[in-house]
C-alpha cells in the first residue's frame, strides 16, 4: 500500500470516530454543587436532537461510565443521533447526594440542581429539543433519576431507572450531603402510596404541570438496595399519577426470561427481574422505546 493510500485510510478512520466525551467547564446556573458536566455529541446528530442524561453509580464517574461496555448509551447515541449528557459526582465515593435538602428541593443548590442546569445549558448550546429530555441511571444514578423526576419534572419527559429507591427515601435526619441510609437501603422505609407521593410532590411545592413517565427496573435478589424498594417506588409514582398500585397488565418473561413487565396505566411501568442482583443490566432497546427514541 502506498503512503497516500495509508494516509487516506487513516483519515477516513479518524473521520468516522471523531466524536468523543467532552467536558463542559462552565454550564452556568447558581448551584453550589460542583458536579461536572460531560457531553457526547455523535458525528451524525439528528436535527433538534433529544437529550438523554446518563447518571453513573457510586464508585464511578462520567468517564468510566461512558467507557463501560455494559452501559450502552454511547452506542445508542451513535446509532440514532441523539445527544447524551454524562454528569459526574463531586462527592467522596462518587455517590450522588440524594439525602440533603439542597438536593431534595427544586432550585436547592445541590446535585440535582446542577444536573438541571446541565440540561438547560445543553438545550441552548446544541439547539436540542426541550420536549424530548430523558433521564436514566443505575444504583445511585437511579436514585438521582427519581430525585430529578420529583425536583425538576418540568424539564424531563421520561425516566428509565435501574435498581434505585424512591425519591426522598435516603433523606438524612441531620441534613447531611451524600449520606447513606441503612433503613432505606435495607427495604425498611415502608409507607403508603399517599405518603410517598407527598414526599415527591413536596420537593417542588406548588407545581401542577406535567410529570415524566417512569420506568422502574429492580432485581429480586438485590442485596445492596433491597427489592422492597421496587414496591415503594411503584407506590410513589402511581400515587403521583393518581392510579392504582394494581397493574393494569403484566407480561411474564418480558423483555427476557425471568423478567416480568407490569404497566400501571400509561405513565408507570415496572420491570422486576427474578434472580437478578444489583444492579439490573441496562436494556437499551426497552429504555429507548420507553423514551420514544
Amino acid at each position: 500500500m502506498h503512503f497516500s493510500e495509508v494516509f487516506l485510510t487513516l483519515m477516513a478512520a479518524s473521520a468516522t470516530s471523531a466524536a468523543s466525551l467532552t467536558q463542559v467547564s462552565n454550564y452556568g446556573g447558581n448551584a453550589k454543587s460542583k458536579a461536572q458536566m460531560w457531553t457526547y455529541v455523535p458525528d451524525k446528530v439528528m436535527t433538534k436532537s433529544p437529550l438523554v442524561v446518563v447518571i453513573h453509580s457510586c464508585q464511578s464517574s462520567a468517564q468510566s461510565y461512558f467507557s463501560n461496555s455494559k452501559i450502552p448509551w454511547k452506542q445508542g447515541s451513535d446509532a440514532k443521533g441523539y445527544i447524551t449528557i454524562w454528569p459526574s459526582s463531586p462527592n467522596s465515593g462518587t455517590c450522588w447526594d440524594v439525602s440533603s435538602k439542597s438536593s431534595l428541593s427544586h432550585n436547592g443548590g445541590g446535585d440535582s440542581n446542577a444536573i438541571a442546569n446541565m440540561i438547560t445549558y445543553a438545550i441552548t448550546k446544541y439547539s436540542a429539543d426541550a420536549s424530548r429530555v430523558y433521564v436514566t441511571g443505575g444504583s445511585s444514578g437511579a436514585m438521582m433519576s427519581n430525585v430529578l423526576a420529583a425536583t425538576y419534572p418540568e424539564l424531563i419527559q421520561a425516566v428509565s431507572l435501574y435498581s434505585g429507591v424512591p425519591a426522598g427515601c435516603f433523606v438524612s435526619s441531620s441534613g447531611g450531603v451524600d449520606q447513606w441510609n441503612n433503613t432505606c437501603s435495607g427495604g425498611q422505609s415502608i409507607a403508603t402510596q399517599e405518603k410517598w407521593a407527598a414526599v415527591a410532590k413536596d420537593m417542588y411545592p406548588g407545581y401542577n404541570g406535567a410529570r415524566p413517565k417512569m420506568q422502574i427496573w429492580h432485581g429480586s435478589v438485590d442485596s445492596t438496595l433491597a427489592p422492597q424498594n421496587y414496591q415503594e417506588t411503584i407506590k410513589q409514582w402511581t400515587g403521583v399519577f393518581g392510579v392504582s398500585t394494581t397493574a393494569t397488565d403484566t407480561k411474564a418473561n418480558t423483555p427476557e426470561a425471568n423478567y416480568a413487565t407490569s404497566n400501571f396505566g400509561p405513565n408507570v411501568q415496572g420491570i422486576y427481574a427474578t434472580g437478578v442482583g444489583h444492579s439490573v443490566p441496562s436494556h437499551l432497546k426497552q429504555s429507548e422505546e420507553w423514551f420514544g427514541l
